[in-house]
């Protein structure tokens, strides 16, 4: 899928929302500036998230419990190991009672679950993306239309 504006990339997380429940793990792909925010934004709008989205580039997650389910957003980026994650009760978060979207999980390979949606963002030019979604470890196949 290609996306022409962070708009429109932001309109496509909406749309993914849709099809997301309960116990999902999405894990964002994509280099500093190729939408993962974007996508995380649009994905908390689908869910009924009305708080703004920031990335928790600092605390390692942000927790919105204001939509349909909870959205627990992470950013690995910052990790100095897998421990800070278990300490903090990752379990509880990742296949847990909301969804999950973790950017940055290439910081942290040995927490990634068996699971998950593998959602790629390639910059092809100053606003345009390269949207590939790519189930892995038995997660669903979804159809975006």
């Amino acid at each position: 899928m290609r996306t022409a504006s962070p708009n429109e990339t932001r309109a496509l997380g909406k749309r993914l929302a849709s099809l997301l429940r309960e116990g999902d793990v999405l894990l964002l792909f994509g280099d500093l500036g190729a939408g993962k925010s974007e996508m995380t934004r649009g994905i908390a709008e689908g869910l009924g998230v009305r708080s703004t989205v920031t990335s928790p580039s600092f605390t390692i997650l942000n927790v919105y419990d204001e939509g349909c389910v909870p959205l627990y957003h992470f950013d690995w980026y910052r990790l100095e190991s897998a421990e800070e994650l278990y300490e903090m009760g990752m379990d509880e978060y990742l296949g847990g009672d909301g969804i999950a979207v973790v950017e940055w999980p290439s910081q942290c390979p040995e927490a990634i679950p068996e699971a998950y949606l593998a959602v790629k963002l390639e910059p092809v030019g100053e606003n345009e993306r390269e949207i590939t979604l790519t189930p892995m470890g038995g997660f669903r196949e979804l159809h975006m239309e």
